[in-house]
């Protein structure tokens, strides 16, 4: 395993500032067509001709049709982990770096339509981001427990909150919320629909006096 990550570290650093663009500029076009068409029905040759790309020009980058979906998964999740981390030092913070990231989300529709199509395509049997997103919600879960559970801890929070349920209720309200706002962005405000709960949990969580 030490071997691979070497060997991925050593590619990337080979790889030169034209190619790194040329990989980004793929992305951005996946990221279009799995949004317009959702990832079983998008085509890698339509995607390499949004690009100007042949299909061997393409794959030359990405190999497959899964390389090409699990780094744009690997990108998305990298994007949020550092925008969220400046905030993570308490509740109060991480509840904020939330609200922050459905402000940026907020001007990145096509990006947040694709990832919520590609969550919800991911639960048919043997999808190739099947094991990733499952992954991904468990390690979510756990960080924000723990989170809590830190407050807890120091008093700050009511010792009788339930963290993991605490950090489960977090990724629902969400997930919902995104939802609603991408079937009508115009009406729904997803920012101020979490900055309202984000409001009313914080109040709940105060230790009794």
């Amino acid at each position: 395993m030490a071997e691979r990550k070497t060997g991925q570290d050593e590619k990337r650093r080979r790889r030169s500032p034209k190619g790194e663009e040329r990989r980004a500029e793929i992305l951005a076009a996946a990221m279009r067509r799995f949004a317009e068409d959702g990832y079983q029905n998008a085509a890698i040759g339509d995607i390499a001709r949004d690009v100007g790309l042949s299909l061997p020009g393409l794959l030359h980058h990405f190999p497959t049709k899964v390389d090409l979906l699990l780094a744009i998964l690997a990108k998305r999740d990298l994007d949020s982990a550092d925008y969220i981390g400046h905030y993570r030092s308490d509740v109060r913070g991480l509840l904020k770096g939330m609200v922050e990231i459905f402000r940026r989300n907020a001007e990145l529709i096509e990006v947040v339509r694709a990832f919520a199509i590609l969550n919800a395509e991911s639960l048919m049997k043997d999808h190739p981001a099947k094991a990733w997103f499952l992954a991904r919600t468990a390690e979510m879960q756990k960080d924000i427990a723990a989170t809590f559970e830190r407050a807890i801890a120091d008093g700050s929070i009511d010792k009788r909150i339930d963290s993991k349920v605490i950090a489960a209720e977090l990724i629902a309200v969400m997930d919902g919320l995104q939802m609603l706002w991408l079937r009508d962005p115009e009406r729904f405000d997803m920012v101020g629909g979490l900055e309202a709960y984000v409001d009313r949990l914080l109040a709940s969580l105060a230790p009794e006096g």
